[in-house]
């Protein structure tokens, strides 16, 4: 069935796997479902709690909040009022809640805890007229303008009559906005990106066309739901009538995984990069027969997997050592992540080539794509039936690519944002000719894989002229075990620097194996067998770079780079240039 928007298909898909669990949650420690009758029974009441409201078509309302079902609920009901659903990263700031409930001219918003809520009034009492619905009943709120979630929806259709719902959703049409999802901003303020039904139709057919997920498929949501990515993933596993299951703290993301062993789900690649780290980081100090037991497995199953990927015979010999090998070792891996995957999806940032490879081996694959909130976000994936390790994929269907002379990657297609909301002048600047300008700097190989090589504006180049990409040191680096974040200094600099925070939890372990004896968390970092120790680890896994690119210097912070402290965004990416001008001294004195 073709789809006019998405309040129309989840309308539909609530009819064809009624009876059906739609998804998950976590109600007083135990788990909780909700058929997808159930669910649609939420969204209709709340749609009409909207309209009752006095929300028009074309009305913008926040959701501030971090994952929950309710969240959901709320996303679909202002696509059936059609309303526009804007999120706010649960983790922002009162002062980032305000520029996006101000430029998106906000009045009614939904919120989760105490934080975000406290937020929000403090917001209200600066003169700015809200409307507040808090999902959690357990919190004190002022009923002179909040309301909770499960008051608010205790309304009957025929309160509003069932008529201008109806109404309403013959109006909305493919290119009408759905959301404004307003960017991490690296740099300045965060822009309004406006997504279509249609431009997510697309990332539907494109999911489709290369992966198999159906209603016996489950899906964990851990990712916040204001991240296109996760978001766009999270309409789909709907659209299959799928489980999905919501996770308000990533933080217990691996007991999680292991307590619910979804079958597929989308994920950024911090989640592997750790459990890859702290695979390898067990492998250092294993018995010497349990280092070769644990090589001999990787070897085989990288033997066994590829040739079962090229359709190649394998033999009877291969096939036992394999099973040997995979119920004392590949299995346990896969047991981290709760066992066996159709797929595993990573985009948002860089994934190191041997952490794909060493999933692979252990049989979960990693589909590696890329993309931005502007492009809704997918532009290209790998995928199960065709990947290249090292790359971000191909091109998914009905989707142009070009590369311009500086090596900027540029995308033309259904895919790309209708523009950036009230900000005309940066649309125009960023969609030229219908093609929109990525930021980022890539080449396709002789296979049609497209490799990403760095952002434009995060290039270094040194005073001697080489133009390096921090973003490769960093995630090379940024692997090990004992280091929780790195950024690459070096701008018009001799050499190449770096700033680094430690996992502090695996720092003081290994510091109280040696007996270092520490009062506080700065003198840790600057101890002297502490900074050696980190020196032979960024030298181990910087033997893949060019001298010019190994870090030569390096200052271990005492604190982590926090969104508060303005150094990384909501999707952990880094601020660079408020990095830069906070640790100026710092870095100076690497120089």
């Amino acid at each position: 069935m073709t789809y006019e928007h998405v309040g129309q298909m989840i309308t539909e898909k609530v009819k064809e796997y009624t009876s059906q669990t739609a998804l998950r949650f976590k109600e007083n420690d135990a788990w909780r479902s909700l058929t997808y009758a159930e669910f649609g029974e939420k969204i209709n009441r709340l749609a009409c709690a909207l309209v009752h409201a006095n929300v028009q078509k074309g009305d913008n309302v926040g959701i501030y909040s971090a994952n929950r079902y309710e969240w959901a609920v709320t996303d679909f009901a202002c696509s059936i009022a059609g309303a526009v659903s804007v999120p706010i990263y649960a983790t922002n700031t009162k002062e980032q809640a305000r520029f996006i409930i101000k430029d998106a001219g906000i009045k009614l918003i939904f919120v989760g805890n105490a934080f975000q809520y406290q937020n929000i009034e403090t917001i209200i009492s600066e003169a700015i007229p809200l409307t507040v619905i808090a999902y959690d009943s357990t919190l004190a709120i002022n009923p002179s303008f909040a309301h909770y979630f499960n008051d608010f929806i205790d309304i009957t259709p025929e309160a509003i009559g069932q008529n201008e719902l109806h109404h309403r959703q013959e109006l909305i049409k493919k290119d009408d906005t759905t959301t404004i999802i307003y960017t991490s901003g690296t740099t300045g303020n965060p822009k309004g990106v406006m997504l279509t039904h249609g431009n997510l139709f697309h990332q539907f057919d494109a999911i489709d066309t290369n992966f198999n997920v159906t209603s016996k498929d489950t899906s964990l949501c851990f990712l916040p739901l204001s991240h296109v990515y996760e978001r766009m993933w999270s309409y789909y596993v709907y659209r299959k009538g799928a489980v999905h299951t919501y996770l308000e703290d990533p933080k217990k993301v691996i007991e999680t995984l292991q307590e619910i062993k979804p079958t597929a789900m989308v994920s950024v690649p911090r989640l592997y990069e750790k459990i890859y780290a702290t695979v390898m980081n067990r492998q250092e100090t294993a018995s010497f027969m349990k280092k070769i037991l644990f090589k001999q497995a990787i070897k085989t199953g990288k033997t066994y997997y590829t040739r079962r990927k090229n359709n190649q015979p394998i033999s009877l010999g291969l096939k036992l050592k394999h099973k040997i090998f995979d119920t004392l070792v590949l299995s346990k891996v896969r047991g981290v992540v709760g066992g066996e995957k159709n797929f595993f999806s990573a985009g948002g940032a860089p994934l190191e080539k041997s952490i794909e490879e060493f999933f692979f081996n252990c049989g979960l694959l990693v589909c590696q794509g890329y993309g931005l909130t502007e492009t809704s976000p997918m532009i290209s994936y790998n995928t199960p039936g065709c990947f290249k390790f090292g790359t971000v994929g191909k091109l998914v269907p009905n989707c142009q690519v070009r590369i311009d002379d500086n090596g900027e990657i540029q995308v033309k297609g259904p895919q790309v944002m209708k523009g950036y909301y009230n900000n005309p002048e940066k649309t125009a600047e960023t969609i030229v000719d219908g093609w929109f300008k990525t930021g980022d700097v890539g080449e396709f190989d002789a296979d049609g894989f497209l490799k990403i090589t760095d952002r434009i504006k995060d290039l270094i180049i040194t005073s001697g002229g080489k133009n390096i990409a921090p973003q490769q040191i960093e995630t090379l680096v940024g692997k090990d075990f004992f280091i929780e974040q790195v950024v690459a200094i070096g701008d018009k600099r001799k050499f190449i620097s770096a700033l680094i925070v430690p996992s502090f939890e695996a720092l003081e372990a290994w510091a109280e194996k040696k007996a270092i004896s520490y009062t506080s968390m700065d003198e840790l970092v600057n101890h002297p067998e502490v900074i050696r120790f980190y020196r032979k680890r960024i030298d181990y896994h910087s033997k893949l770079l060019a001298q010019y690119e190994t870090i030569k210097e390096f200052k271990l912070l005492s604190r982590p780079f926090t969104i508060e402290g303005e150094e990384i965004t909501p999707t952990l990416k880094l601020k660079r240039k408020s990095i830069n001008k906070r640790y100026k001294d710092v870095i100076d004195d690497m120089y």
